[in-house]
């Protein structure tokens, strides 16, 4: 993913869990977008570091993903994105037609 985001001309923070994504925000004002699977490890998962974000940087917008739950049965913060990830020999036409999700 972080190649897919430099290709597109962004600069890429990566953070290995959850506490370090909060570490990194409270020492960059530039960030405005985070991508996050809601799968992460150290027991703060994806949605609950979405809940912390938007409440201590509203501007920020949040995408989210997983390979592992529906769109539908996930309840998304405000201002937020959804997008499937695919599994492998998954058809990426699947995720136009169902995979993503804002809230």
């Amino acid at each position: 993913m972080v190649d897919l985001v430099e290709d597109a001309g962004f600069e890429a923070v990566e953070a290995a869990d959850a506490i370090q994504a909060l570490e990194i925000l409270e020492t960059r004002l530039d960030i405005r977008i985070v991508f996050s699977d809601i799968d992460m490890p150290c027991g703060m998962d994806g949605m609950k570091l979405a809940a912390a974000i938007q409440d201590r940087w509203p501007p920020i917008q949040i995408i989210l993903t997983s390979g592992y739950l529906a769109p539908d049965k996930v309840r998304m913060p405000p201002r937020s994105v959804f997008f499937k990830a695919l599994h492998r020999g998954e058809d990426r036409r699947d995720v136009a037609t169902y995979g993503i999700v804002s809230a």
